[in-house]
């Protein structure tokens, strides 16, 4: 059967949207801009964690082995102040005063770990002392109060040894050294805390992830791999111990590569395994439970540090990130959005803590006035995989780092990301489905089409088993998916089509188009769908298309009468080369014909089409570029005029038609502070002439998840 999702009539808007104030991103840093000159651009490059120092960023960079520094005296506009060379892999930095402390790992392998701990000047990056470490560090945070700090000692297991099973020695630990009045190490006062025999699961083993302290100087420490936690005192002592708990999860989608959003199952019992830690007040801490090779609950909690669990996210934290179209299938069978980070901090006079979801790549930001029932208030989009934080409350500023770099893949470079509250509206999300009575997950949007106030919107082949028509109200802020309604044939999901194109019947169905390729399952066709989605016809392409087609095919549909005009992406094997085919094709004749477009030369990969659109006389069309970010060099809507547009028959020479550049892109993909996203696929125009911009966000599989809904004048 076919099945339409439809919103209540009762919904409310966001939490965000009706904020007097909020984050918004207002700069992305490129950490490919700090690399010394003459490297390769191509290196990669991670920060992971970020600290920050008067107008200093300090981040850990661990492919390059090195500390990265970022000036943010205009956080709009940071700007590079290079890196410091390391004898080792930091893993973790904390600041005291002017000085950034990082844990550096030099093991050689894991049964023979070692690392140390190197104080620098952060003003000149020089080293000023170092303390040698009984083993790898894996987290470094600094007392309230700068007296002393804790280093978390994992001495990480070898994950393909006994399918990573624990125990495996030597043991982790925790180390405290004190620092002077003006920050500097102590080394004479390192102690070791021993922390083994306190966990039900692998006790001799305890391989602890993360420490952060209290007011009162107490050390909380998570044991990921062991789902505990332990709690002590600056002199290293155990103040309480406790198992991290499971979760009973409900309403999530737990199968792994399906290519379909479906929250539908439930897993019992599932281990917290929490990662990172922070305290939110001297006696509650905050864990996001990002999981291990057994567990992961999707969610974050708050604990007492005697063990009693406060509060516990649930799945609703997962859900608000499905709804904003951040939810990373590929990850459904493990760990889901995976919360990896939390911090905490009182900005503006609230307290809140921030949640990021490494595989979302979102930050949620928490009112947690009340610690029994904390407030989901923002999601903020983040690069791929944020990792850490730092929070400068007095200026209102927070500061991500983000380790994803993509460069393997072609895509986004590993970012630092700002953020700064603001008097006014929030700006992200731009879409969402919350308040449908049913979890509608939606991503991967790739074609459009306006009709009586509406949107219409088609995911393509990463969701094949499930395609989709969603409809969109712009009206409301952020724009709301109010249906999702299923593509079926003989009332099953039509399933492993690619659909980037959707155009309106005039009847109230729909004309789509699907990509494919002759030697794939599904070949290139049109589809001529009910308003409930069932398709009723399906028209291949005519063999002298088909005989020279290549890749990247059909990206666009739209009717102008009784013809259908499709946009082909890239030249195929009969085409010069800079130009693609506009190809027509008649309903009533059954006729089909092609005009050649000229695309703009590619400076690096490919440029070519995206989307087509009639209106008022002309066909507008989305001409990009697949790079991204600084890459990116063409992002534009274009038009043709249809008055004496004459398409020749297929086979023979083609007329050349004269584009019209209309808008620029690339300061609107931008505009949000974010870096340009590659893939601006969808383009739809109301019958006032507002037209509405939709990027593809991949199924959030090597990308931030970012989706952009926006308008943009057409003269």
């Amino acid at each position: 059967m076919f099945r339409t999702l439809m919103v209540s009539v009762s919904a409310v808007a966001l939490a965000t949207v009706a904020q007097a104030e909020g984050f918004n991103r207002i700069a992305s840093f490129a950490v490919t801009d700090n690399l010394p000159e003459g490297t390769d651009i191509a290196t990669e490059t991670a920060p992971e964690i970020i600290a920050a120092s008067g107008d200093t960023l300090v981040y850990t960079d661990s492919p390059l082995e090195a500390l990265g520094f970022i000036d943010i005296s205009d956080p709009a506009n940071p700007q590079p102040l290079g890196v410091m060379p390391l004898e080792g892999e930091p893993t973790s930095v904390a600041v005291a005063g002017g000085f950034a402390l990082a844990g550096v790992n030099t093991s050689e392998s894991f049964t023979n770990p070692s690392g140390y701990l190197v104080e620098v000047n952060i003003a000149d990056q020089t080293e000023v002392d170092r303390c040698d470490l009984p083993g790898q560090p894996d987290a470094v945070a600094v007392a309230p109060d700068q007296s002393f700090l804790a280093v978390a000692i994992e001495n990480e297991r070898d994950e393909d040894l006994n399918d990573g099973i624990i125990p495996q020695m030597p043991a982790g630990s925790v180390v405290m050294v004190d620092l002077t009045s003006e920050g500097l190490l102590e080394c004479d006062s390192l102690r070791v805390a021993d922390i083994t025999g306190l966990a039900e699961v692998a006790p001799s083993d305890p391989e602890p992830e993360f420490v952060a302290i209290n007011g009162e100087g107490e050390v909380v420490v998570t044991l990921q791999e062991n789902n505990h936690m332990v709690v002590l005192s600056s002199a290293g002592e155990v103040l309480s111990h406790f198992s991290a708990g499971s979760v009973d999860l409900e309403g999530i989608d737990a199968t792994d590569e399906r290519g379909a959003l479906l929250f539908t199952e439930s897993q019992t019992a599932r281990l917290r395994e929490p990662d990172a830690v922070t305290w939110i007040d001297d006696t509650h801490f905050a864990t996001a439970n990002e999981g291990d090779y057994e567990g992961g609950s999707r969610g974050w909690t708050i604990f007492s540090q005697e063990g009693d669990v406060i509060w516990d996210s649930g799945t609703s934290f997962e859900h608000a990130i499905v709804q904003i179209g951040h939810y990373p299938d590929k990850r459904s069978d493990a760990k889901g959005v995976e919360p990896e980070s939390v911090a905490f901090a009182t900005v503006g006079g609230t307290p809140m803590v921030f949640v990021g979801s490494e595989r979302g790549s979102i930050v949620g930001v928490y009112d947690v006035t009340d610690p029994t029932a904390p407030v989901l208030t923002q999601l903020l989009p983040s690069g791929v995989g944020p990792e850490g934080y730092a929070v400068l409350a007095d200026r209102g500023l927070l500061v991500t780092a983000n380790e994803g770099d993509l460069i393997e893949d072609g895509g986004a470079r590993a970012h630092v990301m700002i953020y700064q509250m603001q008097d006014g509206p929030v700006v992200y999300p731009h879409l969402t489905s919350e308040g449908a009575e049913a979890l509608i997950g939606w991503g991967a949007l790739s074609g459009m089409v306006a009709q009586d106030g509406l949107l219409y919107a088609v995911s393509d082949s990463f969701y094949g088993y499930q395609p989709r028509i969603f409809t969109i109200d712009p009206s409301q802020t952020p724009a709301r998916i109010v249906a999702a309604t299923d593509v079926t044939r003989a009332g099953r999901p039509a399933q492993k089509l690619d659909l980037e194109g959707i155009a309106t019947d005039g009847e109230g169905g729909f004309w789509l188009a699907s990509e494919g390729r002759t030697d794939r399952v599904i070949p290139h066709a049109l589809y001529h769908v009910t308003a409930e989605g069932e398709i009723e016809a399906e028209i291949p392409l005519p063999a002298e298309l088909l005989s020279v087609e290549r890749r990247f095919g059909m990206e666009g549909v739209t009717r102008v009468g009784d013809t259908l005009w499709i946009a082909i992406q890239r030249e195929w094997q009969d085409d010069p080369k800079g130009m693609v085919k506009l190809v027509s094709y008649n309903l009533e004749t059954e006729e089909w014909g092609a005009v050649h477009y000229p695309t703009e030369a590619a400076e690096t990969g490919w440029v070519g089409l995206s989307e087509i659109v009639a209106h008022e006389g002309f066909l507008y069309l989305i001409e990009r570029d697949n790079q991204i970010g600084q890459a990116a060099k063409v992002k534009q809507i274009t038009r043709v005029a249809l008055d004496g547009l004459t398409p020749a028959p297929l086979g023979g020479d083609l007329p050349v038609v004269e584009k019209e550049v209309v808008r620029d892109l690339l300061d609107d993909l931008t505009s949000t502070g974010g870096y340009v996203l590659d893939k601006v696929e969808g383009l739809a125009i109301t019958e006032d002439g507002t037209a509405y911009v939709v990027t593809d966000n991949d199924g959030v599989d090597d990308h931030s998840g970012e989706t952009m809904l926006f308008t943009v004048p057409l003269n």
